[in-house]
């Protein structure tokens, strides 16, 4: 038996693997999304904080979504930015029924959480709602949101996230990487008992128990800071819920760069939380797998065995492009990429997570940023 052989068909082996989880995770986000919607109980006063960084594509009309809220008790939307002068601040303050915080953050390598911790003296209300400035939301997630918070010991919500390119081709490609790859797996993940999701696209929790963790500058030197807050909350013997609703993260990401340093940030940042699991993850690229294999076992003349890989890696993705289409009907603000993109999703992903096994350096939002021990991060 030769090595082509022996290398082929261990990879296309693998791939079969892959193309296994790739059916799971699919079935996992059929069935989660078709939870009928928990809602009642009574509205709440709330303060939504938003951190901005940036004037981003559609900024005024993604906050905006969050105002035009069908929701009957007080709300507050509050932005904070980190300078006066960032030019986000002009763009929040044109729509109405936002405030804005001029800063300055607190300091720490974490800007966000800067950002959030010094704008809260501002905050008027018991519930605290922090989501990224790249969010858009139907007129019933404060309705949903809060309606799970009242659940029975929960401590905080979390929601979980389509992609929508609004900076060209590479960001729609970028959205197509969560609807694709980062949905099913955090799904699959939550579902099967393997992941505790907390996301930085809601974090919805009272003011008292906010106060227990420390509040949001106990995380300004944290790279995972939503992770780490769900972490903390769980600390107090209560639970993260993620209701079955899906909001739709605006991407900004002008070119390849810019997608790549996107990425492999949050790749960097899930090795930091999995650990091996994170090195395990490398089956799950299915169809990048199975095009690696394919030549080797061609030229082993095993051309039949590479067909059936790459069919079978195909078929199960295509079978995931299929659910989160259907969990997505409905979802405010969404468009849903081309199937088309599919390949090059693949491809560009298991590109970063080979990156990602061995960085150390990131980038987030033009800040260099080295990684550290325990999840924690300095400025460059």
């Amino acid at each position: 038996m030769g090595i082509s052989m022996i290398l082929g068909g261990g990879l296309a082996l693998l791939a079969a693997v892959g193309s296994a989880y790739h059916v799971a995770a699919g079935v996992a986000v059929w069935r989660f999304f078709a939870r009928p919607a928990r809602l009642g109980g009574a509205a709440e006063a709330v303060t939504v904080v938003k951190p901005l960084y940036g004037a981003e594509p559609r900024l005024a009309e993604n906050l905006a979504s969050f105002v035009a809220q069908d929701y009957p008790a007080p709300v507050q939307v509050l932005c904070g930015v980190n300078a006066a002068e960032d030019a986000a601040a002009g763009v929040a303050a044109q729509v109405a029924g936002v405030e804005v915080w001029p800063g300055p953050r607190l300091p720490g390598a974490n800007g966000k959480m800067g950002n959030c911790a010094a704008m809260m003296v501002a905050a008027r209300h018991g519930v605290v709602v922090l989501s990224d400035s790249d969010m858009v939301v139907g007129r019933d997630y404060l309705a949903r949101v809060v309606a799970a918070l009242q659940g029975d010991g929960v401590g905080a919500v979390s929601c979980f996230y389509l992609g929508r390119g609004d900076a060209g081709g590479w960001s729609r490609l970028g959205a197509a990487m969560i609807d694709w790859g980062a949905l099913p797996n955090m799904v699959f993940g939550h579902v099967a008992g393997l992941a505790d999701p907390c996301m930085g696209s809601t974090i919805a929790l009272r003011r008292g128990v906010l106060a227990r963790i420390g509040g949001f500058g106990a995380f300004v030197d944290v790279l995972a800071d939503d992770h780490a807050i769900g972490a903390a909350v769980r600390g107090l013997g209560l639970r993260v819920e993620v209701p079955a609703m899906l909001l739709v993260h605006a991407g900004a990401e002008g070119s390849a760069r810019a997608l790549w340093r996107q990425h492999l940030r949050w790749a960097v940042t899930i090795r930091g939380l999995a650990g091996a699991g994170h090195y395990g993850s490398g089956v799950t690229f299915a169809l990048p797998l199975a095009l690696v294999a394919a030549p080797l076992l061609i030229s082993a003349g095993c051309g039949a065995i590479a067909a059936g890989a790459l069919a079978g890696a195909l078929m199960a993705r295509v079978f995931v492009v299929l659910a989160v289409r259907r969990a997505a009907r409905g979802v405010a603000g969404y468009v849903a990429p081309s199937v088309a993109w599919l390949p090059v999703v693949d491809v560009f992903g298991f590109a970063v997570f080979v990156a990602s096994l061995m960085a150390r350096r990131i980038d987030w939002r033009g800040a260099g940023l080295t990684t550290m021990a325990a999840g924690r991060i300095r400025a460059r």
